[in-house]
């Protein structure tokens, strides 16, 4: 055994020496040093290891996406299944979203705060059963606070209980091509079989920003204040990582330190999406590096389209057959023009609209909408789609049209409409207000 003095003549060595040889030398001396120096380095090494890793093996997961044209710049371990955590609240937020959308609920409808979701563990805004808050409180505090009592409550204000709220959920991933993605509950709060992966989850914020270009600023949200308290987002990308502009962090034990994150940079969006870190600190390092060397990877695409062949008349849309929606307008299709006048002049510096029809419902002006980014994906993904109630005789209508076009695009979108069966009239902003 080594004595005591004999330590403490190592320590008193190993404070002064500055080569890190020293003091193993020296150790090795005495009997039973080689074991102590053994011992000693691979101590060393391990924490060594800790602090310049900066997430857990057998946790981590990441991807960089190009949002523009989805393309995978870089993954590890991206189709591994891991714990979303509070990730899974984006998707929470997809169908708060889509229920605002399609009129079933406003900002200011009140959320009622059931026992059951007062009960949840904390991240939470520690909200009383029988009080409420308002879809618009509820969103920010899902995104700020992450909190898990009022994902609870928005879950069983949209489907009656929590459980048919995540059955949803996962219909919704299906439908989006998250296809390895289970939810099982609204909050990510521990659950065994609630599982994704960081490409699904890089799927789910591309989607959430494409359908919902009008909430997505909620993502950007640094604080929110509640009954006095004020909450700071979790992203502390926003503020430090130059180009952020959302999304979401997640936490339990079982996931590591989650993050999406979406960040612009001279007209290019990388999404980002990190599981499994050891600390919120390191992912976000590791976040904010693997983004740097992407952004310096890639250089900025200008999109040069090809000159269009503008003729003064566009061939009429091929018929349809009768939709099978039956909450659409009759002849919805038809009521649109087939043609773009031939008296139009072109400038320019006009701006340009693409309308593709009128609907008798607004949830089916939406589907309608999501249909016509798919089918002409290259001009309208990432145009907000506007809609308009209007009204015809004694029928209230909705109007679905994509703003703020050149004329090249606007033509473009609808030549690639005609082509999928679907009715398209490009139309000159001065023509006709379409701002409204």
């Amino acid at each position: 055994m080594t004595s005591r003095p004999q330590i403490r003549s190592f320590m008193r060595h190993s404070a002064m020496t500055k080569p890190m040889a020293a003091p193993f030398s020296v150790v090795a001396r005495f009997p039973g040093g080689r074991c102590l120096m053994r011992c000693a380095a691979a101590l060393f090494f391990a924490v060594l290891s800790s602090l310049l890793s900066p997430a857990l093996a057998s946790k981590y997961a990441s991807i960089v996406v190009d949002e523009s044209t989805e393309t995978v710049l870089y993954s590890r371990n991206a189709d591994k299944l891991r714990y979303p955590a509070s990730l899974t609240k984006i998707m929470t937020l997809y169908l708060i979203f889509e229920d605002l959308e399609a009129g079933r609920i406003s900002l200011k409808s009140r959320i009622p705060v059931s026992k059951r979701a007062a009960g949840r563990s904390p991240s939470k805004l520690y909200l009383k059963p029988g009080q409420s808050i308002s879809v618009e409180q509820a969103i920010y505090a899902l995104v700020t606070k992450s909190a898990n009592d009022v994902a609870t409550a928005a879950a069983e204000k949209l489907a009656g209980s929590e459980r048919n709220f995540a059955k949803r959920m996962t219909r919704k991933a299906r439908a989006l091509g998250m296809n390895s993605t289970t939810f099982k509950n609204a909050s990510g709060l521990p659950n065994r079989q609630q599982k994704s992966t960081a490409r699904d989850m890089a799927t789910l914020a591309i989607a959430i920003r494409r359908d919902f270009p009008q909430f997505y600023r909620y993502f950007s949200t640094k604080t929110f204040s509640w009954k006095g308290q004020r909450f700071k987002n979790h992203n502390q990308l926003l503020s430090n990582y130059s180009g952020t502009d959302g999304i979401k962090t997640g936490y339990i034990g079982a996931s590591g330190f989650n993050l999406v994150a979406s960040v612009q940079r001279a007209g290019r969006r990388l999404i980002g999406v990190v599981f499994g870190g050891k600390t919120s600190r390191s992912r976000d390092r590791h976040m904010m590096s693997i983004l740097d060397k992407q952004f310096k990877r890639s250089r900025t695409i200008t999109v040069r389209r090809a000159a269009l062949p503008v003729p003064d008349i566009l061939p009429k849309a091929p018929p349809r057959r009768p939709s099978s929606d039956q909450n659409n307008t009759a002849g919805a299709a038809s009521a649109l023009p087939s043609v773009v006048p031939h008296t139009i002049k072109r400038d320019p510096r006009l701006l340009w609209s693409v309308q593709i029809g009128n609907y008798a419902r607004r949830v089916n002006a939406h589907r309608a909408a999501i249909q016509a980014r798919r089918m002409a994906s290259d001009v309208l993904k990432m145009t907000p789609a506007h809609l308009m109630l209007i009204s015809r005789g004694n029928m209230p209508l909705w109007r679905v049209r994509f703003n703020n076009l050149d004329e090249d695009s606007a033509r473009a979108a609808c030549a690639a409409m005609f082509s999928a069966g679907s009715p398209c009239i490009a139309v000159p902003n001065s023509a006709d207000n379409a701002n409204g």
